[in-house]
């Protein structure tokens, strides 16, 4: 998978300018400030329909301007497509695929996969467990359409319970009002950790390898999915998920939210038999997380048969020439757009100068 071109119009920085993408390795070069990172953010944002950035949406659109657009010719392994966003002013978001209007998140997400890397990844491995679900809800989602749809669905109910739990207290009839949503939370909490499970049982392997080479052979990474249900299969998930929230059901009433289900689970992570999550040095926390993001890219190949679009956003500048250079050796194969102030490497890339939203080609 490859992005082409890519056009954007009024998108934060951008006035109106289009990036034609090399399928290797591509370098957006520029001061701080320069707009270095709004490009990478309008890719992310066609890809995941929300930005990494921000939750108010209007702020994608430029000063003074009723709309923005993000639009992207898309080659995959069967073809090629585009992909058109539009922004108004108030954030609204409407999108067409292939020229098509697409009327539900459920239909864009997964239709361009990226990964994306930037200095606020490495919340992943210190931060709370909410980061770390995050982590596995974007490419899972990217990956398995069933998930993303049960990931809203049970998102949307557990808001639904959390909100009547505020206010249910003496309610005669709350644990008849209960028991519907927490029949609904078992079944798709069900379809969420099972995949989770095992997407985290093949990433584990896939990281350990990345960061054996980031790492030299001096650490070994492991990864584990945290969670209070024993079982393995979608059924057996599911009633343990009932009978826990079930007993958990006085505790919800008195502290008034859901204690119990996905929405609590984490991902272990150990370096060296140590907690990562408590005991990582800082460059250890940077090695950690980006190899758990370049298993992810590997991980996508393996369900899609292609690989996703990879977006490394300022990593560079934290890494000595040695990890620089074994970086990019990881990345042979797939489509990265890279930033940086500065590139040195002795590697092919397509270099692109950015200064103030606008645009030039090296070389041209």
């Amino acid at each position: 998978m490859r992005i082409k071109s890519l056009y954007l119009e009024n998108f934060r920085n951008y006035s109106r300018q289009t990036f034609g993408f090399s399928e290797g390795l591509n370098v957006i070069c520029g001061e701080n400030g320069a707009g270095k990172t709004n490009a990478l953010e309008s890719i992310f944002v066609l890809s995941l329909f929300r930005s990494p950035r921000t939750a108010k949406e209007k702020e994608l659109v430029c000063f003074d301007r009723d709309h923005a657009r993000v639009k992207a010719v898309v080659e995959k392994k069967f073809g090629s497509g585009t992909i058109d966003l539009f922004i108004d002013a108030t954030g609204k978001k409407k999108a067409l695929v292939g020229g098509l209007p697409v009327k539900r998140a459920a239909e864009l997400v997964g239709v361009l996969g990226t990964v994306l890397f930037s200095p606020d990844e490495m919340r992943l491995v210190k931060e709370t467990p909410a980061e770390r679900r995050r982590f596995l809800d974007i490419g899972l989602s990217q990956q398995q359409r069933a998930y993303f749809v049960a990931l809203m669905r049970y998102n949307k109910v557990l808001k639904q319970k959390n909100n009547f739990l505020k206010e249910c207290f003496g309610d005669l009839h709350a644990d008849d009002m209960l028991s519907v949503w927490d029949a609904q939370l078992a079944e798709y909490g069900a379809v969420i950790v099972a995949r989770r499970k095992r997407y985290v049982g093949a990433l584990d392997k896939e990281a350990a390898a990345v960061h054996a080479r980031l790492s030299d052979d001096r650490e070994k990474l492991s990864l584990g999915y945290e969670c209070a249900a024993t079982g393995e299969s979608e059924d057996e998930i599911r009633e343990e998920l009932l009978v826990a929230l079930e007993k958990s059901r006085d505790k919800d009433k008195k502290l008034g939210f859901c204690t119990v289900g996905p929405h609590r689970d984490d991902i272990s992570i150990s370096i060296n038999g140590l907690d990562g999550r408590k005991f990582a040095s800082q460059g250890q926390q940077r090695s950690v997380a980006l190899a758990m993001k370049l298993a992810e890219a590997e991980m996508y190949k393996k369900e899609k048969g292609e690989y996703p679009v990879l977006l490394l956003d300022d990593v560079l500048s934290e890494l000595d020439a040695g990890r620089q250079k074994k970086l990019v050796e990881l990345t042979a194969g797939m489509q990265t757009i890279l930033t940086c102030t500065e590139f040195s490497l002795p590697v092919p890339a397509k270099k692109f100068l950015v200064r103030n939203g606008t645009v030039a080609e090296e070389g041209r």
